[in-house]
């Protein structure tokens, strides 16, 4: 059954708690955080769960991407976390990793940054993709609402393929058996078969997207008070899709966040609010372009294997017409 709406019913998801931007990467999550983090009364807190983070934004050292976490192995990383989530910036650890004057003077830029938003009592949006897996344990231990963005199957392989990001270690998964038998274990031997030997980039695309998304099918299962949205939904109105978002999560939503999504959704671009850590950075896209762009990037014969391939997965999501 497909479910595109924003509000799948009448029941509020807003919290007080902080709130989780997730989905696959590639689906348009730092767009959805920053514009989210324009709402006053909120900070931006980017990627805890990527092992590449540094220590002082979050010192859970996750020992790989897409680590799940669940309350049986939660210790070795709730303590960060909840450090992340409440402000409260990891000194000691950053100032061990330090190297050069750049990485003291970041230290000092993202330090000031969580104290800044500590003392206003920011509420915490956390985008991270690599936290999908363990959306389920941050939301129940942590009171977090959750935004979950759905892609479109062709515009996520095209997007791999264009960023480069066509080599996937799918041993990652293997490893985490808890993960395998409670998530992915329909994809068990195809997983197996891709750690044994990469595929072709194509083939990474689709079998990434269709695990990702049957996860993603199983928690809005599982969680109808969470918002589920289509990457395409914002895409094509952002001011309108937006606010509902706001408006779920409890966000104000201002003139000025309306006119700033506006300008971060045309072709001139704009700039975002306060983004990765204090940096603003420019966000530019046609996002009502950006729906179809998959079909200049791929050929027919790709976009057919794509539609093929991963229809037993996207037939939840999409319709024909959606092709």
């Amino acid at each position: 059954m497909r479910e595109t709406a924003i509000l799948p019913d009448d029941r509020p998801s807003v919290r007080s708690g902080p709130i989780l931007v997730t989905g696959s990467h590639r689906s348009g999550s730092t767009w959805v955080g920053n514009a989210l983090a324009l709402a006053p009364g909120t900070g931006y807190v980017h990627e805890p769960f990527n092992t590449k983070t540094r220590p002082g934004l979050c010192n859970a050292r996750f020992p790989t991407d897409l680590t799940y976490v669940t309350a049986e192995n939660e210790a070795a990383y709730l303590p960060a976390l909840r450090d992340t989530l409440a402000w409260r910036y990891a000194f000691g650890p950053e100032a061990r990793s330090l190297r050069t004057p750049r990485d003291a003077a970041r230290m000092l830029r993202d330090a000031a940054y969580f104290e800044t938003m500590r003392r206003r009592g920011a509420r915490v949006i956390m985008k991270d993709p690599l936290a999908l897996f363990s959306a389920e344990w941050l939301a129940a231990r942590f009171d977090m609402p959750v935004v979950v963005i759905i892609r479109h199957p062709a515009a996520f392989v095209a997007s791999l393929i264009a960023a480069g990001w066509t080599k996937f270690r799918f041993r990652i998964l293997l490893e985490q058996e808890r993960l395998m038998a409670d998530r992915l274990e329909p994809f068990r031997a195809e997983i197996a078969a891709a750690a044994a030997e990469q595929p072709e980039p194509l083939e990474v695309g689709i079998l990434l997207w269709r695990l990702i998304h049957h996860h993603i099918r199983l928690l809005r299962r599982d969680h109808p008070d969470w918002i589920f949205v289509r990457h395409e939904d914002l895409s094509q109105a952002p001011v309108a899709a937006f606010g509902e978002v706001f408006a779920r999560l409890g966000l104000a939503f201002t003139p000025d966040a309306a006119a700033r999504i506006n300008a971060m959704s045309e072709s001139n671009g704009g700039l975002a609010a306060l983004s990765i850590f204090g940096v603003r950075r420019r966000i530019v896209r046609n996002s009502r372009d950006n729906v179809g762009y998959f079909r200049k990037r791929l050929t027919e014969p790709q976009i057919e294997a794509i539609r093929s391939e991963s229809r037993d997965v996207w037939e939840d999501f999409y319709a024909e017409t959606d092709w």
